[in-house]
């Protein structure tokens, strides 16, 4: 590797920590019950202004009330610096540095309280779509804007279909939010839809299974899916960048 692989990857993992940094007041602002409005005022009634930075309430003495900073800045920087080092100085490095911590707000929100918001997944899928067409006009790309477009589709079309079939078992918010995922994916192919989609499903069944053999749900519980469908886009993602 050399030294200015090095370099970007450092830098990736440096935009991933801070931006994972600023994610926990949106996180706890946007994990609100499905049905109720965003949450604008801490658990002790003290307004929440901003979206960005810490989830702290300075009327509570500095308490947070969200989830510390730490954890997100680490696992946007480590998906960050791993998805710089499998694509390199492509063009579409650039857009998938900017989705990724939304994907990480995503996926926290959704495992607190089973709810994908619309203000996050449907401007992920178009603003996906968009930046992918910026760089399907610069030189040096990897992947192809048709194939993104109709991976979107297909991949949204998929998990309707599963929705209309199942809909206690999966969400309208993760019909929306397949379409960022199937865009993302299908950049690089369908071979990196049918992979990151069955990374989705494979990741899901292995945390339900888990839960049943822990007692800690029945074989009919609903479990949150929206961080394992992102799961499988990052794996299918990387995998894509990196063939």
């Amino acid at each position: 590797m050399d030294g200015f692989a090095v370099l970007l990857i450092a830098a990736a993992a440096g935009w991933g920590a801070a931006a994972g940094a600023s994610l926990p007041r949106a996180a706890y602002r946007f994990s609100a019950p499905a049905g109720e409005a965003w949450r604008d005022r801490c658990p002790g009634g003290h307004p929440v202004r901003g979206w960005l930075g810490r989830a702290r309430c300075a009327e509570c003495g500095g308490r947070d009330h969200g989830t510390g900073a730490a954890l997100p800045a680490l696992v946007t920087a480590v998906l960050c610096a791993a998805l710089a080092a499998a694509t390199g100085p492509r063009p579409e490095l650039g857009v998938w540095l900017l989705v990724t911590p939304v994907g990480v707000l995503l996926a926290v929100v959704d495992m607190r309280v089973r709810r994908l918001p619309d203000p996050l997944t449907l401007p992920l899928a178009a603003g996906v779509l968009a930046l992918l067409g910026a760089a399907a006009l610069a030189p040096g790309h990897a992947g192809d804007w048709r194939t993104a477009l109709l991976g979107a589709l297909a991949l949204g079309a998929g998990y309707f279909l599963l929705f209309v079939a199942s809909p206690g078992g999966m969400g309208f918010g993760d019909v929306k939010l397949a379409l960022g995922a199937g865009a993302v994916l299908g950049w690089y192919g369908w071979w990196a839809v049918l992979l990151g989609t069955f990374a989705a499903f494979g990741c899901g069944a292995v945390y339900g299974g888990a839960l049943v053999v822990a007692r800690k749900a029945g074989r009919k519980t609903a479990i949150p899916f929206g961080p394992f469908l992102l799961a499988g886009a990052y794996a299918g993602l990387l995998l894509g960048a990196a063939g």
